[in-house]
Parts: C-alpha cells; sequence; structure tokens
C-alpha cells in the first residue's frame, strides 16, 4: 500500500490516539466520505477505526487515550483511514467487527452492517410493548448477521430464538456469531424464504429488519451501501415487497398476545398510504432512528384480509 505524503507526515509525526483520530476526522471530512455504517460522523468513525486496529474496546479509560503509540500501530491505523478513503469501504467491512446492542459481532460483505434502531429496544428488553417474564419463543425474520437474534438472546435468557434468512451466504455468518458469542443453546439458524419453514412455530415476539429500501433510494444511495448485499437491501418500487409479506403471513405464527416489529425506514410513508387504516404504533427512539412499526396479534388479525389483498395484488398468494 502506498501512503501519500500526507499520510506519510502523520505516521511519522503523531503520537496518541487523540492525534490519530482528530487527524483520521478531518481526513475524512475533506475526501468527503459517507457515514451511516454505526457511526454518523468522522469523529466517531476515526475513533472506531483506531480502537480496533490496537486490539482496544469502545469505552476506554481516558487517561489511556493519552499513551503514546508504536510507530507500527500508527501505520496500522493510517493505513485503515487510507483504505477507508480510497475505496469507500465500511469502517465495519474493513476490520471484520460492528458493535450492536452491546455486542460485538463478525461482518463481512455477506450481510448488512449491523445498525437498527431496534437495539434500543433490546436494550430496554422491549418494554412497555412485551411484558416481562412472558417472552419464551423469538423470531427474528430476515437476519442477516443474526445481531437481532443474539440481542433478544440476552434480553431474554429463558426463550429460545429462531434466526431466519434466505441467504446461505448470510446464514454463514450468523452461524459464526452464534458460536462467537456462545448461544447455540438459544439461537436456532434456519434457511427459510420468510415464513416457508417454519410451519407449526408460534412466537411470542417476531422482529424483522427485512429489505425496504425503494428503487429510487437504492439508486441514490453513496458508494459505500453498494458494498452491502443488494439482497439485503432492494425491496421493489415503494420498499414494501417482503413487508407486505410479513403482514399477511404473520399472525399465523403469532401466540394470542404476541407482538409484530418491523422496521421500514424511509418506506414508513408509503406502508401508511398503502394502509391508511392500520393502527400502527410508530416506536420513538431517543438515540436516533425512526419507520419502526409494532402491531398486536389481535391488530394483525383484524386487518388480515387487508394485507392478503395486498398481498395477493402483488402476484404472490
Amino acid at each position: 500500500m502506498t501512503l501519500s505524503a500526507d499520510e506519510q507526515q502523520a505516521v511519522a509525526e503523531l503520537r496518541t490516539i487523540p492525534d490519530l483520530v482528530r487527524w483520521g476526522a478531518s481526513h475524512f471530512n475533506a475526501a468527503g466520505i459517507d457515514f451511516g455504517h454505526g457511526t454518523d460522523n468522522a469523529i466517531d468513525e476515526a475513533l472506531f477505526l483506531v480502537l480496533h486496529a490496537l486490539h482496544l474496546k469502545p469505552g476506554l479509560a481516558p487517561e489511556l487515550m493519552q499513551g503514546r503509540l508504536t510507530q507500527n500501530e500508527r501505520q496500522r491505523i493510517v493505513e485503515l483511514f487510507h483504505r477507508r478513503v480510497e475505496e469507500r469501504i465500511p469502517a465495519a467491512y474493513l476490520v471484520n467487527e460492528a458493535w450492536f446492542a452491546g455486542l460485538s459481532f463478525y461482518v463481512d460483505e455477506r450481510v448488512l452492517v449491523p445498525r437498527s434502531p431496534i437495539a434500543e429496544l433490546i436494550h430496554h428488553h422491549f418494554s412497555p410493548w412485551v411484558p416481562e417474564g412472558e417472552v419464551f419463543h423469538v423470531l427474528d425474520l430476515c437476519t442477516g448477521s443474526a445481531c437481532i437474534a443474539i440481542g433478544c438472546a440476552m434480553a431474554f435468557p429463558e426463550a429460545t430464538v429462531d434466526a431466519v434468512d434466505i441467504s446461505p451466504d448470510a446464514l454463514e455468518v450468523a452461524q459464526m456469531n452464534v458460536e462467537r458469542l456462545q448461544v447455540e443453546n438459544q439461537v436456532e439458524v434456519i434457511e427459510s424464504d420468510l415464513f416457508a419453514q417454519l410451519e407449526g412455530r408460534r412466537y411470542d415476539l417476531i422482529v424483522s429488519n427485512p429489505p425496504y429500501v425503494d428503487a429510487f433510494d437504492l439508486d441514490d444511495m453513496p458508494e459505500e451501501f453498494h458494498h452491502e448485499p443488494r439482497l439485503g437491501l432492494e425491496a421493489g418500487d415503494d420498499g414494501l415487497d417482503i413487508v407486505i409479506r410479513i403482514l399477511a403471513q404473520a399472525s399465523d405464527y403469532l401466540t394470542e398476545n404476541g407482538v409484530l416489529i418491523v422496521e421500514v425506514g424511509n418506506s414508513e410513508d408509503a406502508l401508511v398510504a398503502r394502509f391508511p387504516d392500520v393502527p400502527f404504533t410508530w416506536l420513538a427512539f431517543e438515540h436516533g432512528g425512526h419507520g419502526v412499526f409494532l402491531l398486536q396479534a389481535d391488530e394483525l388479525a383484524a386487518y388480515r384480509e387487508q394485507f392478503l389483498a395486498q398481498f395477493r395484488a402483488a402476484g404472490k398468494g
């Protein structure tokens, strides 16, 4: 790898973590890279890469931030910065790690980079929407890296969790994370086109971060997003192809008092326009995020015919 004169100077002259974070953030801003894969600004992105290169975890004690780095450490950090700018690869893919719900996950380009606001719901054990002590079976649809499934397993240690995806490649990563975080006794990885292989199973909680990017947004995405698997993003002209399938079928797989939670992001308006009478509960987040709805089992059942009609109209039923 050939570093620029400016990058070589950084290796030679910078000494501490704050030095490199400040320089990296300036470098990223000058290059105009896009954030949105776990961080939303240049400083956090630079700090994430610096800590990973030093084999340190987030939350490093302040006194350790001033420690002087070796030349080899500085070289390794600046080379990561170089690749982030020149190749426009999301930082999580560069280091094969992403943090979600307080847990470290292995990720690569077979799965989306975990970044869902559902992490906040997991942190709060889905309160007040799910009664404490009444979650025994959880389904994570479109699991990808299994970050939501494993987060749910940690939140509900008495529950079993099914981590479902249509992509065999994604499920290889999911299984790696199940083993990495030692939840094999709770989490089962299942290859299935949504509910197709789940006949007879019922869940107290179904959570899904499915593909929901519409055709316009997909074409307009920054370069970083095109490193992610298209299968995990693309969902038709209005971003609802997969969501409507979930709505049409979910009531068959929920327990009597079960809850469905689905992220639809920017496709929220399109969903409301399709189903103006459905009483979606749109969840609010303290730390950012939008477009996540909740429906109770009885609400899904009450509007089942509307969901099925849209499902059939799309030629899926």
